[in-house]
């Protein structure tokens, strides 16, 4: 589940403001932007001296069993697992996106979006591995609004609680058993 989402920089003025400041921050570094795929370098937002930061950092930890990445943990199993669980005590992120993709069985592609807003704010953890910084996407059991497409999608934030998912490591437990808001679909 969310195998793609996408960064669409001329319709959300808070995702161009933070592609500006990764560009004042990090001149000369690249990043991607449209349809975002697993091992891009995207720019996500973390805790850094009490205040939220954009920062480039790789979709999915490496996946030591197998070949690939591991892009998804379970919001229902991810303090359980060695792989996510300091991640997630320490280690919170906020991935921004205009939307994201799925397909349906008939292998329709569907992007999804919300209503009321041009940015979606997914959960996510991240760590560095060998040097390099990763982040993977939370996900939960789908709402009504995507459970006919597929049965998990990202943990998504409400904009009031962008700080509190990186700074109250009280409420985490909290946050990662809400039901997303719902959200507007269109095939692509």
């Amino acid at each position: 589940m969310c195998g793609r989402y996408y960064i669409d920089d001329e319709t959300s003025r808070e995702i161009e403001k933070i592609l500006q400041d990764i560009d004042e921050k990090k001149p000369g570094k690249s990043y991607k932007t449209g349809e975002i795929f697993p091992t891009d370098t995207v720019p996500i937002l973390v805790a850094q001296d009490n205040r939220i930061v954009p920062e480039l950092y790789t979709w999915g930890f490496p996946n030591f069993y197998k070949k690939g990445v591991i892009i998804n943990a379970r919001c229902e199993t991810a303090f359980e697992k060695k792989t996510f669980r300091e991640s997630l005590i320490s280690r919170r992120c906020i991935i921004p996106a205009s939307g994201f993709y799925e397909w349906n069985k008939t292998k329709e592609k569907l992007y999804f979006t919300q209503p009321s807003s041009d940015i979606l704010y997914m959960a996510g953890i991240y760590n560095s591995f060998s040097g390099i910084s990763r982040f993977v996407i939370l996900t939960t059991s789908a709402n009504a609004s995507m459970a006919d497409v597929h049965d998990r999608m990202p943990l998504l934030l409400k904009p009031e609680q962008t700080e509190t998912w990186l700074y109250n490591s009280s409420v985490t437990q909290d946050i990662l058993y809400q039901v997303p808001v719902s959200l507007q679909r269109r095939s692509v």
